[in-house]
């Protein structure tokens, strides 16, 4: 049998509208950057480590377009909402500085960082991976992507999420402690950034728990606002 034929079809990974655009972005990895806003990092008890920023990663099954409504997941009593700024990555980059990661970026997007907090924290206290916390099935809401040239420069943009319209994160992207350009410089010196890489850049303060029925709205100016029903446990 030829080592190219599969045993079952290959999955489809979901694909983000694009502004302006009849095509999808499809996403082909999704890397998370944990405590970017100082603020946040004291609500959880920790600081942010400025030497270098860190990682988590979701599988491309996490991702999911906004607006839909989706179920309490399972395993979970304490299910958080994070909004976040996201970078979708436009051409291969590696080793890339700085100065040049803008030119690396194809645009961004309004996102939601969905976490099992409880499993997450546990985790924490473990010494453990925080997969069972960050990385499940329609976790990462994306809203439309922005070309990046119709988007920018970075900083001023307030960032912004209400819960059935009580407004619950208010920051500005400026709040950022690491940037864009310093996260994929220092991202593609670990990996081969390709079209499809999603970046999460962290959320501000103000996380907190939500339940079935509750409607997330977040906004950054600039770009399409992401949304999320929340429907009964499965």
């Amino acid at each position: 049998m030829s080592a190219t034929k599969r045993v079952f079809p290959a999955a489809e990974f979901t694909a983000i509208p694009v502004r302006g655009e009849e095509g999808a972005y499809p996403v082909h990895r999704i890397f998370c950057v944990g405590r970017n806003y100082a603020d946040h990092a004291r609500e959880m008890g920790v600081e942010v480590d400025r030497e270098a920023p860190f990682y988590f990663l979701k599988s491309p099954l996490a991702a999911v377009a906004s607006g839909l409504t989706l179920p309490y997941p399972p395993g979970t009593a304490n299910y958080h909402y994070e909004m976040e700024l996201v970078v979708a990555i436009g051409r291969p980059a590696f080793r890339i500085g700085a100065a040049d990661a803008p030119s690396a970026v194809y645009g961004y997007a309004a996102g939601l960082d969905m976490t099992r907090r409880d499993l997450q924290l546990e985790a924490r206290a473990k010494g453990r991976p925080w997969d069972l916390g960050k990385d499940f099935e329609q976790s990462a809401v994306i809203a439309a992507i922005t070309k990046a040239g119709d988007f920018g420069p970075i900083g001023p943009q307030r960032i912004r999420l209400a819960v059935d319209g009580q407004v619950r994160q208010d920051a500005h992207l400026a709040d950022l402690v690491w940037p864009v350009p310093d996260i994929i410089a220092h991202l593609s010196g670990y990996y081969h950034l390709v079209p499809g890489d999603l970046i999460f850049t962290g959320t501000p303060a103000g996380v907190g728990p939500i339940v079935a029925g509750h409607v997330v709205c977040g906004e950054i100016d600039g770009l399409e606002p992401v949304s999320l029903r929340i429907g009964a446990a499965e």
